[in-house]
């Protein structure tokens, strides 16, 4: 493989970051370097990245390192921090993102979720692991959050990456005009699309979103031969009786050369996040994963439609 030139990179090119996971398995083929990117349309309640949400920095306060010195308190000035009965409390209209509290916090309890990032600083990252990605056939997956609410940056990382032979992926819910969809994927050499429900009314009810748009894009970008994975992530109470996983399981099918699809058990990961953000979350109704037996049977239904079908990433 080349080296990144950095002089190729888009002149202003850069994207909110909120973590990038190195030696990912489960985002793509081989080892790959996952870039999470922030900011989603859709308002999933069982979403197991809360923290890529929103576009803009935000907190993230962890109550079990908390040592109760105040002094993140005690250093802001804009008096956007305070306690109460020993659970901080943060007024984000009052902060200005100076992350003075951050830094002044020993026990690393608050964190700051969020950093801007050029493409070059971006590719620093992932060229670490090139020899990871040569000998497993691993490469580079945007996720999030979700990628195509960033196009310019999530298209200029993409193809810094495909111009030093790197693979690339993309793991997408899909809502994006498509105009936005067909300039990032001509850098992407495989899609991981996630599809959430058929059903317009239930999509629209449980993700604040119509999924017209989604189901638009997904059947254009099969149609143009791009390379997809679906994948589904069944959520107890949500998409888990037959009528919803049948109907899933026909369109996926009727898909231009889409043969794969792979089943993400719901987990309950997102929750502890959301308390962190000091966000409410909307998570009552989920308080279990599927069972066994559910799995089974949804992977049965699943393959009557002729689809080589996986459980997990």
């Amino acid at each position: 493989m080349k080296n990144f030139k950095s002089g190729k990179a888009k002149v202003g090119s850069t994207g909110m970051v909120f973590d990038i996971k190195r030696y990912a398995i489960h985002d793509g083929p081989g080892i790959r370097t996952t870039v999470f990117l922030k900011g989603c349309l859709l308002n999933c309640s069982w979403c197991h990245n809360p923290e890529g949400k929103a576009r803009e920095q935000e907190f993230m306060w962890w109550k079990e390192r908390c040592i109760g010195c105040r002094d993140c308190q005690n250093v802001c000035t804009k008096g956007a921090i305070s306690f109460l009965d020993d659970s901080f409390v943060f007024d984000n209209k009052k902060c200005d993102l100076c992350r003075a509290c951050a830094d002044a916090c020993h026990s690393q309890a608050l964190k700051l979720v969020g950093k801007e990032m050029t493409v070059t600083q971006a590719m620093k990252e992932i060229e670490k692991d090139m020899v990871f990605y040569d000998e497993s056939g691993g490469g580079v997956t945007l996720s999030g959050g979700e990628p195509l609410l960033q196009p310019d940056f999530s298209a200029s990382l993409l193809r810094a990456c495909k111009e030093i032979g790197i693979h690339t992926a993309v793991d997408t819910c899909g809502h994006a005009d498509s105009d936005i969809v067909s300039k990032v994927s001509k850098h992407v050499d495989l899609f991981l699309y996630d599809l959430k429900l058929i059903n317009d009314e239930k999509h629209a009810k449980f993700t604040g979103v119509s999924n017209k748009l989604i189901l638009e894009n997904l059947k254009r970008l099969s149609d143009n031969g791009q390379k997809i994975i679906v994948r589904f992530p069944l959520v107890p109470g949500v998409n888990d009786d037959e009528k919803d996983v049948l109907e899933l399981g026909g369109f996926v099918s009727s898909l231009k050369g889409v043969k794969e699809l792979s089943i993400l058990p719901y987990h309950k990961a997102g929750v502890e996040k959301s308390k962190r953000l000091k966000k409410q979350t909307d998570l009552f109704f989920v308080n279990h994963s599927p069972s066994v037996e559910t799995l089974r049977e949804v992977e049965q239904k699943l393959r009557g439609f002729g689809l080589r079908i996986q459980i997990g990433g």
